[in-house]
């Protein structure tokens, strides 16, 4: 039971490749859990461009697969014909049968609910479970110390990266016209995080009043229906879509390498390791990153908000994430651990 901790992008996905790849060398089968939809479909093309030429077979269950592949795939899976499977926590489901499990990867722990740990807890038994986080939860974390779980920290960064200029200031317009366009003249992407449902779309008709109707501008947000909410995403994969307008939903392991600014509005009302997360999204390749961090104007903090966007400053070099993980810890009173 071990935990592998290490920055957005500095491959703990490629660890888990090859512990799922021996894994299936010796026969047995694997579970690869994910807690959203488009990550999981994202880690199946992972998988499957990966291990299809060695004659493994992986595939994928999730909302995006009709009654009748779901049916065929459990099938399979209880047979012993699928090696690896990939998905949500539909995973987790009483219809889902292994023949013979002997690893289960999690992605991102900590964005499962209670109730599926609690399911997770039951699949541990007798196999080899591997949790890959950036930023992990306090108890994860904690467990991790306390040496009930082993913990592999990557702190090396991916040749190439560079850190991510990071800014926390008040909102402006005049902010927001100018890092957008910014990005937009070298050619990249850009992501306005909003957590705000109701207001959503009227931000994005501001945005697009600032920067010009001419910029293809998408929204996304989780009361979406999962097929808008997918070709939303797929969009700004391919490069249609120029500037993605989104709730903190965009924070899971997404992996978009042309996208390099980020602004949030009211940062202030969101967490320590949420903010880390959402600034892993940008500066992923050979470029540089740009992320702002934003509060209303004239606002008067808590001082838990103000700890949490000072930390952000504080801990801009690469490999921050645990560094991160044990000032959240601080900041939500557990102590200095």
């Amino acid at each position: 039971d071990r935990l592998v901790c290490g920055d957005v992008g500095y491959g703990k996905t490629e660890v888990a490749l090859r512990a799922i790849f021996k894994a299936v060398c010796n026969g047995k089968q694997v579970a690869f859990l994910a807690p959203t939809t488009i990550l999981s479909q994202q880690h199946y093309n992972t998988c499957y461009s990966r291990m299809n030429k060695f004659m493994v077979r992986v595939e994928v269950l999730n909302r995006f697969k009709s009654a009748k592949e779901q049916k065929q795939i459990l099938k399979d899976l209880k047979d012993g014909k699928i090696d690896v499977i990939v998905g949500t926590h539909r995973l987790l489901s009483k219809d889902v049968e292994f023949k013979d499990l002997g690893l289960l990867v999690l992605d991102e722990e900590q964005r499962f609910g209670v109730q599926d740990k609690e399911k997770i807890k039951n699949l541990k038994n007798n196999i080899d479970v591997l949790t890959l986080s950036a930023t992990p939860i306090p108890r994860t974390l904690h467990m991790s110390l306390s040496g009930i779980r082993d913990i592999s920290l990557i702190t090396t960064a991916p040749e190439g990266r560079l850190p991510v200029q990071t800014t926390v200031t008040e909102y402006s317009d005049i902010l927001a016209k100018e890092v957008l366009l910014r990005e937009l003249n070298r050619g990249g992407q850009a992501i306005v995080v909003f957590n705000s449902i109701e207001h959503i779309y009227s931000l994005a008709e501001k945005i697009r009043s600032l920067v010009g109707t001419d910029v293809t501008i998408g929204v996304a947000h989780g009361q979406m229906d999962e097929k808008t909410l997918e070709n939303e995403i797929f969009k700004l994969y391919n490069g249609e879509t120029k500037i993605l307008v989104s709730t903190t939903l965009i924070e899971n392991g997404i992996d978009l390498p042309n996208a390099n600014t980020l602004l949030v509005l009211n940062a202030d009302r969101l967490g320590l390791s949420q903010l880390y997360q959402l600034r892993g999204r940008v500066g992923r390749g050979n470029k540089l990153g740009y992320a702002y961090f934003t509060y209303e104007k004239n606002k008067v903090m808590t001082e838990d908000a103000y700890k949490r966007l000072n930390a952000l400053m504080e801990f801009t070099e690469l490999g921050s994430g645990f560094k991160i993980a044990m000032r959240d810890l601080e900041i939500r009173g557990c102590g200095n651990v």
